[in-house]
């Protein structure tokens, strides 16, 4: 199997930013063409069904990308023609969606390695994505 289109799922949380070193690195090796998602979640209010805009709504679409590639520093070969995403909504359906429509060949996306009450207390969207995704995924941990 050739990996040559790679959805690299990113945040600015350590492990997002090592998912993405290690996603970029793996393109570069490869030679596959390389998309970025960043997943604004919905929030909610203390009233379950009233939505409240997130603080992330306000900002560019690509602010929340550009920081974090920003903050991979030098070395870290970017290309300049990656498509960006910047969906609000379900994290792991977004990612699942996107790898659908762009079409993904691989999703690298980074866990925070959470087990027992936490992970069904907070969910997993790593784990989500593996288990919809309709191509292989990378889950980089620590």
């Amino acid at each position: 199997m050739t990996f040559t289109r790679i959805l690299i799922a990113i945040d600015n949380s350590e492990i997002g930013i090592h998912a993405t070193r290690v996603g970029l690195e793996l393109a570069s090796a490869l030679g596959a063409q390389v998309a970025f998602i960043h997943v604004i979640g919905a929030a909610a209010s203390d009233d379950a069904w009233m939505p409240v805009a997130s603080p992330e709504l306000s900002q560019p679409p690509d602010h929340r990308i550009a920081q974090v590639l920003a903050s991979l520093g030098e070395g870290v070969p970017i290309p300049d023609d990656a498509a960006k995403f910047v969906p609000v909504g379900d994290p792991a359906e977004s990612i699942v969606g996107t790898a659908r429509g762009w079409p993904a060949d691989l999703v690298v996306i980074g866990s925070h390695g959470r087990e027992g009450l936490d992970r069904v207390l907070l969910g997993s969207v790593a784990e989500g994505v593996a288990r919809r995704a309709p191509c292989p995924v990378l889950v980089v941990r620590r």
